[in-house]
């Protein structure tokens, strides 16, 4: 299979995640005329919309069956989308061609930034193109400034600051996009649990006094059409539920799912979302 060119109208295949976000990535395609297959992640893939669309089912160690269809689908660009919890190998059930990816890097990159790099040269390699979410839904990237109408105060911004820092250095060792601050004080970091988790956590350390902020950020070395962060309706309802009264987004680096409706109820739950950039240490004078 020789490299696609570059067409905005080339069938889409939709390698496809839990969440929200494939569906949506299908519907916008489709609105904009192009043709779609999605390949449901077995056990991740959880929102019946998908079923809409052509797909099918395979399980994610069957990288053979899943390059296989998507070539029999012709199509050229590909997306992955959705959450996937990290699995264990034996969950994983490799058939020959993902064993052979797998031996390339050993089980250290299981579900983490070297594993879906290794992934994206493996569909380049078969030809396809690979494409980003944000490509395709061009609202999702996060710009900076407040996006609603909640304003961080002067501490909130001391905590997002300092929590993109950290988050940074714990993207830069593969380990998660994320964290909590309340009052410069770390009170939880991203891993293998998730944001939702890591949230739910933090509040079994919460301080007295205003609340911590969520900070996400995609990692420094990462390849911005994999595995970008993202917020949704949900990630709102679940930092109120923490007690956290913000969400802080490394601009350009994270993305939020139902913009409109995801800031509004920021808005209702009085907490703050703003999208913040990396700030460059001062020079001496």
């Amino acid at each position: 299979m020789t490299a696609p060119q570059d067409n905005p109208a080339a069938k889409l295949g939709i390698i496809a995640g839990g969440g929200a976000l494939p569906a949506r990535l299908a519907a916008a395609a489709t609105a904009a005329g192009r043709d779609v297959f999605i390949v449901k992640l077995d056990a991740h893939a959880d929102d019946s919309a998908l079923d809409a669309y052509p797909h099918t089912s395979l399980r994610i160690g069957a990288a053979a069956k899943i390059l296989d269809r998507l070539k029999s689908e012709e199509c050229r660009d590909v997306v992955l989308a959705g959450k996937v919890a990290r699995p264990s190998f034996a969950s994983i059930r490799p058939d020959w061609r993902a064993a052979k990816l797998l031996m390339k890097v050993g089980m250290k990159s299981l579900g983490d930034d070297g594993l879906l790099r290794l992934v994206a040269g493996e569909l380049e390699r078969d030809g396809f193109r690979l494409v980003g979410a944000h490509e395709i839904l061009g609202d999702l990237a996060v710009e900076e400034g407040v996006l609603g109408k909640v304003k961080p105060d002067a501490q909130a911004m001391a905590d997002a600051q300092h929590g993109l820092k950290v988050a940074r250095i714990l993207g830069a060792a593969d380990v998660g996009q994320g964290c909590v601050v309340q009052q410069g004080l770390v009170l939880a970091l991203e891993a293998i649990e998730g944001t939702d988790e890591m949230m739910r956590r933090s509040a079994d350390y919460r301080r007295e006094g205003v609340g911590g902020v969520l900070v996400k950020s995609a990692k420094p070395q990462q390849d911005r059409r994999l595995d970008l962060p993202a917020i949704g309706v949900s990630t709102v309802e679940n930092a109120h539920d923490a007690g956290l009264r913000g969400i802080a987004l490394l601009a350009g680096g994270t993305m939020i799912i139902d913009r409109e409706k995801t800031v509004k109820r920021a808005d209702e739950l009085g907490l703050f979302i703003v999208g913040i950039s990396v700030q460059e240490p001062a020079q001496d004078e």
